[in-house]
């Protein structure tokens, strides 16, 4: 850094009231002594005053003066010098990193209100978002030297600084601390753009020996336990409401990612040689950061996922069914899996691609997997993914209409007006890719539901179910099979048309009786009659109704006094003794009752033993007397 760049700089810290014009004076000859590879451009990104400390301490070689101490103790911040650094720089805090998706609420957060009243005064660090539970390498490991670039290096030694950028690479940080090994980090994140740059342009520059070197060292930066989602409110987590914690260390973790995906992407890639890295613990441990917070990440995931999926075969059904098992520790373990949505995406893809005629194991996992998944009370953070699997199955195989559709109506939400919403959509989905014939075999359950949304007094519930009436595929079922549809309708609607208390719900009930009336209007004459009848004669029916359970009490009751006196008739077989509580006469009495039963044991036994006997006394007898004869 040039001196007059170094002037500058301490010029911007004075102008912001970071420091005195005495300070600046006495420290402007050592302040950038140590500092040379680094840029204003990276000072910037961070905070002002933690750039002032690390200056100065880097240029005392972490031994400042007493007098510096002092006086650099006294420093506090200026409210008005707020800076935000550039999203996605090398050291940019959790809370201003923009997410990738719109409709997300920011992250920024005010750095001075959030700090707590009992700190004192001086050094404040702001709240930091926490960091997954890396290992952090050696502190003597972590002091890392800037190696040359492919470009600066002869042919010949390319493959030797490719393994010695690796093994720089495998050198975890703490982004915790972000005043930190500040050189060795921003040395690892150039290193890493580098990697990629060198495989993303170059043909012919994978060997053999790099597939377990990148493999172990995506394995160290990525691979490690994911922390439970705390709230720091102190509620319980939740993740419709709650915002994602950000991965402080993704100036790093995003590089990986990258790197990775442009290695198994090369042309160059050999998967004959990869599969021995890449085995079902890889995926294994794949599918276990699935559960990061970080919405980043999970989007790299699935890209990485479904790459491994398209290169490995041997693995194919392997991550099917370690997608299956994460589906069934979520339904009845957890129900709590932040990946849940980028899985049943990936699942889409592979469903598409299913050949036909469909394996019985797919229809085994859509009914037991994918279907289950209805359940969960936080299917509004998957829905739409699940829905597009379904449908594909659909148009997959049309015979399994009618597992799907009694599937959704067997865990159809009774309470949850959101939830029925969202099934309300997913069937007219399914409506799409119905066949005629499957609609016929659900035709009856599944207008018995949507009469009962129709019914519905949540008048989104009812809105959606009417929905279905602009639908002109649905209409033509509906027409086809109107002789079985109105009659399931007819009361709902009419009861709609006269007292919901929706107005636009009566104008759609409207429409939805007027096609009934085109398409059949003797049948809606028929069924109008026929209902016209039920409500005349319900007071008659609610009478012999309870006409009918007054009768059925009174013979309970008959059966009941019956029961009774059968029971003061019948004499006890043995007279019990006059007081049962005594132990004694209890013993006494069982012994009497053992002895009954012994001797009547011992007389059938005799018995039985006489008539063996008898015919042989007959044959000595008659033996003897033919002797005498």
């Amino acid at each position: 850094m040039s001196y007059t760049h170094a002037l500058s700089l301490v010029l911007c810290f004075f102008n912001l009231q970071l420091i005195t014009d005495s300070m600046c004076l006495s420290v402007l000859t050592l302040l950038f002594s140590r500092l040379d590879i680094f840029s204003v451009h990276h000072f910037l990104s961070v905070n002002p005053f933690s750039c002032f400390k690390i200056c100065i301490l880097t240029a005392f070689e972490i031994s400042p003066p007493e007098e510096l101490l002092e006086a650099f103790s006294k420093l506090t911040m200026d409210p008005s010098s707020q800076h935000i650094p550039p999203p996605g720089a090398a050291e940019t805090m959790p809370g201003d990193l923009q997410p990738p998706k719109i409709g997300q609420k920011s992250h920024a957060f005010d750095r001075l209100h959030t700090t707590p009243r009992d700190v004192p005064e001086g050094i404040r660090t702001p709240k930091r978002q926490h960091s997954s539970r890396f290992d952090i390498s050696d502190q003597r490991q972590r002091d890392l030297e800037k190696l040359p670039g492919f470009h600066e290096v002869p042919p010949n030694r390319r493959q030797d600084l490719f393994m010695q950028k690796i093994e720089q690479c495998n050198i975890i940080f703490d982004f915790n601390d972000p005043t930190g090994d500040m050189k060795s980090k921003e040395i690892k994140r150039l290193a890493l753009h580098e990697l990629l740059d060198y495989v993303a342009n170059n043909r012919s520059v994978i060997t053999d020996p790099m597939y377990p070197k990148v493999v172990e060292m995506f394995a160290k930066n990525l691979f490690r336990p994911i922390p439970p989602p705390v709230n720091p409110q102190g509620d319980t987590f939740d993740p419709e409401e709650d915002e994602p914690v950000l991965e402080v260390a993704w100036p790093h973790i995003q590089v990986v990612y990258e790197f990775f995906l442009r290695f198994i992407e090369s042309q160059d890639f050999n998967t004959n040689v990869a599969k021995a890295y890449i085995d079902q613990h890889f995926v294994l441990q794949l599918l276990e950061l699935f559960d990061s917070e970080d919405p980043r990440e999970r989007d790299f995931l699935k890209t990485t996922l479904h790459r491994i999926y398209g290169k490995f075969l041997n693995l194919r059904s392997y991550i099917r069914k370690s997608i299956g098992n994460v589906f069934f520790q979520f339904m009845y373990e957890t129900e709590r899996f932040n990946g849940i949505a980028e899985l049943l995406e990936i699942l889409g893809s592979i469903i598409n691609g299913f050949a036909l005629p469909l394996k019985p194991e797919h229809k085994t996992f859509l009914t037991r997997a994918l279907i289950p998944l209805h359940k969960v009370k936080s299917l509004s953070m998957y829905h739409p993914q699940l829905a597009y699997c379904i449908v594909q199955f659909l148009e997959k195989d049309s015979t399994l209409t009618e597992e799907v559709v009694l599937g959704l109506l067997r865990f159809w939400p009774k309470t949850n007006s959101t939830k029925e919403v969202m099934f309300l959509n997913e069937v007219e989905d399914i409506f799409e890719v119905m066949d005629p014939r499957e609609f016929a075999k659900v035709q009856e359950p599944l207008f018995h539901q949507l009469a009962k949304s129709v019914s519905s007094p949540h008048f989104q519930v009812a809105e959606r179910a009417l929905y279905f009436w602009n639908n002109e595929y649905f209409c033509n079922l509906v027409g086809d099979n109107v002789e079985t549809i109105l009659p399931i309708m007819f009361p709902s609607l009419y009861e709609n048309s006269q007292g919901h208390w929706n107005r636009t719900i009566h104008s759609m009930v409207y429409t939805a009786m007027k096609m009934f009336m085109e398409i059949n209007p003797q049948l809606f004459d028929d069924c109008s009659h026929e209902y016209r009848e039920l409500q005349e004669s319900a007071p008659a029916r609610e009478q012999s109704r309870k006409a009918k359970w007054e009768k059925l009490e009174e013979l309970a009751k008959a059966q009941k006094n019956k029961d009774h006196a059968t029971l003061r008739s019948n004499k006890p077989f043995a007279k019990l003794p006059s007081h049962p509580e005594d132990p004694e006469l209890i013993a006494q009495d069982n012994r009497q009752r053992l002895n009954a039963l012994k001797l009547h044991d011992e007389a059938e036994t005799t018995k039985d033993s006489n008539q063996h006997r008898l015919p042989e006394r007959e044959g000595q007898h008659s033996v003897s007397g033919s002797h005498v004869g």
